[in-house]
């Protein structure tokens, strides 16, 4: 082999480096860094859905809830909404999806929670959303740390006998089954879960492979690495089937059945997963991601409404 052939096989080399590590920093931006503001969409039912949300937010927003601060598990600035509910003993912590903020996604059940069953009502911004601080997205790992720091802030301002329920959607039911395998305090009662994941590095796969059209593994294993060293975590340390044997409280399981972004798949598989504590399922008809409350309000309701009775009303009453 030539010089002249050895030098233009490393300059090639070279190229491909540097592409190839062009690509994997394109990818950790747009798996773990914070999103632009989307454009609007195009199909009539996610227009449909927004246009909700945005009446629910100003619905949200008319009941002045109080802005709350907070410092992160690194130091970074925290922010949420808070509306005192008629029950001054019972909370619920309603925590966001990857991309979304805390009103976006849940101001559609403050009626539900915070005026018929009369909860206190805390919706926070998970780190790099809404109008809380930070570049990387969080994908429930180091969220979980965060959601602890609010259940502690919420124990020290309301009292040792509060009762705490956790409901996340999406990344944010991630992030709230990670947290009842924490060990969080006893006034943690119930989580609820709608469409999480299996976990992170699961997610991150399935979504790549649909876009990419192919298998990614090496890409995603290089990405992964710059995530632990920009981001500080693996995607495999947001693994709530993996450490579901470690949950702490009893846990519906929620996902609709044409879920294509987070498999339906997965939610069974959690479901599966929980054999240590009390659980009960949901699979919602028709509903893509994220949708099951809108697609199909009033059985989410009850099933919601007939977990609560049997796991937290009747061993509350049993303990006055």
């Amino acid at each position: 082999m030539t010089k002249i052939t050895l030098i233009i096989l490393a300059a090639i080399f070279a190229v491909l480096l540097v592409a190839y590590t062009i690509a994997c920093f394109c990818c950790l931006r747009l798996v773990v860094g914070r999103k632009k503001k989307q454009k609007p969409p195009e199909n009539e039912w996610q227009q449909y859905k927004n246009e909700q949300k945005a009446k629910n937010n100003d619905y949200l927003m008319s009941k002045n809830p109080e802005d709350l601060t907070l410092k992160s598990c690194k130091g970074q600035t925290m922010k949420a909404w808070f509306v005192p509910g008629k029950n001054d003993k019972r909370f619920v912590i309603c925590v966001h999806g990857y991309g979304s903020t805390g009103p976006n996604e849940f101001s559609h059940m403050f009626p539900f929670y915070n005026e018929e069953m009369g909860y206190n009502y805390l919706i926070p911004d998970l780190t790099a959303h809404g109008r809380s601080k930070g570049y990387f997205i969080g994908f429930g790992s180091f969220d979980a740390k965060n959601i602890l720091l609010w259940i502690d802030y919420l124990i020290e301002r309301f009292g040792e006998d509060i009762e705490i329920i956790l409901h996340g959607i999406s990344m944010g039911a991630a992030t709230v089954m990670n947290v009842n395998e924490m060990n969080p305090p006893d006034q943690v009662k119930i989580v609820i879960e709608d469409c999480g994941f299996t976990s992170a590095y699961d997610q991150v796969y399935h979504t790549a492979k649909n876009m990419l059209g192919f298998e990614c593994k090496h890409l995603l294993a290089s990405t992964n690495a710059l995530c632990k060293i920009f981001a500080g975590y693996r995607l495999q340390e947001s693994d709530p089937a993996g450490n579901m044997s470690k949950a702490k409280n009893p846990i519906l399981f929620i996902h609709g059945e044409d879920d294509d972004f987070v498999p339906f798949e997965f939610g069974k598989r959690l479901y599966e997963a929980c054999t240590t504590v009390e659980k009960d399922f949901y699979w919602a008809p028709d509903a893509n991601h994220a949708d099951s409350y809108y697609k199909a309000k009033d059985p989410y309701e009850e099933k919601v409404k007939s977990f609560i009775k049997k796991h937290l009303d009747k061993k509350t009453a049993e303990t006055k």
